[in-house]
């Protein structure tokens, strides 16, 4: 399977929820695992520092996917695509699977729906874009590799925080 199709990207966001969950799984491949310690940093300092903006429940996976999809179309509305905005989405993913599950370990049919809706998001979006720029082994592996990590982070909490202010439009 290419790494630019939706059940890879399905897969990596499959794999987030587990680790954001802390869910039994296989090893993650290389992608898969940078993207988890790219996002989940972000995810971590976004929660830290904008814990009051966090306070909202969502209360069954339709409510989540309305809430991604509102937030997601609205981010994503100039056009712009980058691996910054890309790491955005498996952050707020994460943030979203939280309030929705918990602390109770993720079905595998919720986890399924929820990296379900992800990936149609990211197909559709940014599908094109990311073919365009090497995929997940050559072109986000390379950007998000430790030496060029930092700039890349600061980057991704700026556009964090920005998806988070239109979530409170939202919630």
């Amino acid at each position: 399977m290419s790494d630019c199709e939706p059940g890879y990207v399905q897969g990596l966001a499959r794999d987030y929820l587990r680790y954001v969950l802390q869910a039994p799984a296989p090893a993650p491949g290389r992608a898969s695992r940078l993207l988890q310690e790219v996002a989940f940093a972000v995810q971590t300092e976004i929660e830290a520092t904008l814990k009051p903006v966090l306070d909202f429940d969502v209360p069954s996976v339709e409510r989540a996917r309305a809430i991604f999809n509102e937030v997601m179309e609205k981010e994503f509305e100039d056009g712009v695509v980058n691996w910054g905005r890309i790491v955005t989405v498996f952050a707020f993913e994460g943030i979203l699977a939280k309030k929705l599950l918990g602390e109770r370990a993720p079905d595998a049919d919720t986890a399924q729906e929820v990296s379900r809706f992800v990936a149609e998001f990211l197909t559709r979006t940014a599908g094109e874009w990311i073919r365009q720029h090497g995929g997940w082994e050559n072109g986000f592996v390379k950007k998000f590799e430790p030496k060029s990590c930092w700039l890349t982070f600061l980057e991704v909490t700026g556009k964090i925080c920005g998806v988070l202010f239109l979530l409170q439009q939202y919630c």
